[in-house]
């Protein structure tokens, strides 16, 4: 979910290629969609709406934003107006006690246009396409970007898996019981999910490879890529081999359950409360590595994906198309999509966070889980993930995770351990002293202890209730 923090971010980047600010006070903004659209056509975006231009927080009256959200994601699905549709989810933020509005926009494998015009967009803000050059260029860089659009045009409804569109239409009804793909025939679903199109530049037209992979049957699959698999290997003791070996050449719907069952049965889930509610830390964490796996994979590549639990780590390597060469951490990217559609196919079941989420939350339940937070996201043409599962050493705990600011606390004699609360403390904001003496491993009064020293030393502070509050950090660490 958005939060304040993620807003002053935005406000201090300022108007970009990839960011803008709108006023809403009482209604939508007439240009919005034109930057929806030019969002989409572009490399995607964030938009703000109740910020001014010269980020004046004006806010929007609150008794109208749930109507202006549903605005948004009923226009944003409809087809005479944004052409091809795609479904835009706002959220509803509050922040300095004015209420905004936050749109994260994909950018899109397809070109789309609003009320018949297609937008793109410079740093300089939203311009139509007007030239036939233009929107010829476009079209070539969407095609050249996104293999997920290739059409099939013998590809048919009956290729697919026995009963597979109709159990992810249930899950979605089920996630979302006012979504409004809930009243589509199938035929208006795959169109409207851009699983279903016609390419205007060569004619050519029906179901996608994104559909294909969604739901195709494994022979049919294999007939149009058969370099597709996943290998999913436990070596913990036979690590030249395996102990146990999974190999996937199904559609990716049921590839994320085989995959989310092999963790289950090889991986711990700890015992971890949030808000007095227990939570899955393995579901929260491992969820998100298997559907980054599935949804940003270059499917043209043959290079096959793999999925290793070693006794230490995780490790994935899966094909890619690099949009940029870097190792991956919150706040240091911009989320990108590599298939677009298959994204918001998982985002709209309820199988993955919003985009750019995931990766925040792999960060943010690590160190609760393996009492290790030294997690790797590499991206180069093979996307390379390591999420460690073994605690952290003492040096390494004190010379890696404690490097940013810590060092005031070594100083002002701070021990081990409240370094160590410290840390997960960080990673994980709101956590109690019942989930970081089980982190630890530490007696609850040892914990309660050191957390009287941190707190007296302004470190750290209570928030929340007694019953669901936690701790935060206060001071820089």
């Amino acid at each position: 979910m958005i939060n304040a923090e993620k807003i002053e971010k935005l406000l201090q980047q300022g108007e970009g290629i990839t960011i803008e600010f709108k006023k809403a006070k009482k209604q939508l903004p007439s240009s919005l969609f034109e930057s929806i659209c030019a969002f989409l056509n572009r490399n995607g975006g964030e938009i703000v709406l109740g910020v001014t231009d010269d980020k004046t927080i004006e806010g929007i009256e609150p008794h109208i934003a749930e109507q202006l959200v549903k605005q948004i994601s009923n226009t944003s699905n409809n087809p005479q107006l944004l052409s091809p549709s795609f479904l835009i989810d706002a959220q509803i933020v509050k922040y300095q006690n004015k209420t905004l509005v936050y749109i994260l926009v994909p950018a899109s494998s397809q070109v789309h246009q609003f009320k018949g015009k297609i937008y793109d967009r410079s740093a300089d803000g939203d311009f139509e396409l007007s030239t036939g050059e233009q929107l010829k260029q476009v079209y070539i860089r969407k095609s050249t970007q996104y293999s997920e659009n290739t059409i099939y045009p013998f590809l048919e409804q009956n290729d697919f898996a026995e009963g597979i569109v109709e159990r992810c239409r249930k899950i979605i009804r089920s996630n979302r019981p006012d979504h409004p793909w809930n009243e589509l025939t199938d035929l208006e679903f795959f169109r409207t999910a851009g699983l279903y199109r016609k390419d205007l530049a060569t004619g050519k037209e029906g179901f996608t490879m994104s559909a294909l992979l969604l739901f195709g049957k494994d022979e049919i699959i294999q007939s149009a890529l058969p370099h597709f698999k996943i290998d999913a290997l436990l070596r913990k003791d036979n690590i030249e081999r395996y102990d146990d070996r999974e190999n996937i050449r199904c559609n990716i719907i049921e590839a994320y359950d085989k995959l989310m069952a092999f963790v289950a049965k090889h991986l711990p889930d700890k015992f971890y409360l949030q808000n007095d509610q227990r939570v899955s830390l393995r579901d929260k964490i491992f969820r998100e590595v298997v559907a980054n796996i599935l949804i940003h994979r270059e499917y043209s590549n043959s290079f096959p994906t793999s999925f290793i639990i070693y006794e230490d780590r995780l490790e994935t390597k899966n094909a890619n198309k690099a949009h940029i060469h870097q190792t991956l951490k919150p706040g240091n990217y911009e989320p990108y999509p590599k298939n677009p559609h298959i994204a918001q196919m998982f985002t709209q079941m309820g199988r993955t966070e919003e985009l750019g989420t995931g990766i925040q939350n792999v960060f943010k339940y690590s160190l609760a889980y393996s009492g290790n937070n030294n997690i790797q996201f590499r991206e180069n043409d093979i996307f390379l993930t390591l999420i460690p599962l073994k605690p952290i050493s003492q040096n390494e705990g004190l010379n890696e995770g404690l490097n940013e600011g810590l060092n005031e606390g070594l100083n002002e004699g701070l021990n081990e351990v409240e370094l160590k609360i410290l840390q997960i403390i960080k990673a994980t904001p709101g956590i109690n002293m019942l989930n970081i003496s089980k982190t630890l491993d530490i007696p609850y009064k040892t914990i309660e202890r050191h957390i009287r020293n941190l707190t007296r030393k302004n470190f750290i502070e209570r928030e929340g209730s007694k019953k669901t509050g936690g701790y935060v950090i206060t001071r820089k660490v």
